[in-house]
């Protein structure tokens, strides 16, 4: 399966294609991005694999992470989407796990929470998944503020090789 493609107000959510592998690349090495997901920036090595295992998802689950590209400027604006990771995280076990990053320069402008929404749109109409979770680092507020936006709600907290992670679920209306 190739994810589908969903437009918001300004954004259209995408499929992974190979031409976005720089800009991929480069958003991810930028430490901003990585301070609450991982923590350090991330090796071109370490983005290829991430980026392959973004891409997939979809075939793997018929559900995965999209690119997130500014509709005026074409610039990527982001990623995410829905995934399984084996984190070992038995909160997470059996659930589609919400996940977003975004540009700095798309920062603290709503284009978060408007791809988060459209994620669980699409998780809500075409997947009928009755259930999606997340984890979301306890100092991250912007992120923890889309989630709660979205109708994600906290129900736990959790270690692992993450550190501590905050876990939201959201059902489907």
């Amino acid at each position: 399966m190739i994810a589908p493609t969903l437009q918001t107000p300004r954004l259209t959510l995408r499929a992974i294609q190979l031409s976005d592998f720089e800009a991929h690349a480069a958003m991810w090495a930028d430490p901003r991005v990585t301070t609450f997901i991982g923590g350090e920036p991330r090796n071109r090595n370490l983005s290829w694999t991430k980026f392959c295992q973004a891409a997939g998802l979809w075939s793997l689950l018929g559900y995965g992470y999209w690119l997130f590209e500014d509709r005026a400027s074409g610039a990527l604006a982001g990623m995410g989407g829905l995934g399984s990771f084996e984190r070992g995280i038995a909160q997470l076990e059996g659930y589609p796990e919400a996940g977003w990053a975004l540009a700095p320069d798309f920062w603290a402008k709503g284009y978060a929470s408007e791809a988060v929404a459209a994620i669980v749109g699409w998780a809500d109409s075409d997947l009928q998944a009755p259930e999606v979770r997340c984890i979301i680092d306890p100092a991250n507020t912007p992120s923890i503020r889309v989630a709660q936006k979205c109708g994600f709600t906290r129900i736990d907290e959790v270690k692992n090789e993450l550190g501590v992670s905050l876990v939201f679920a959201r059902k489907r209306p």
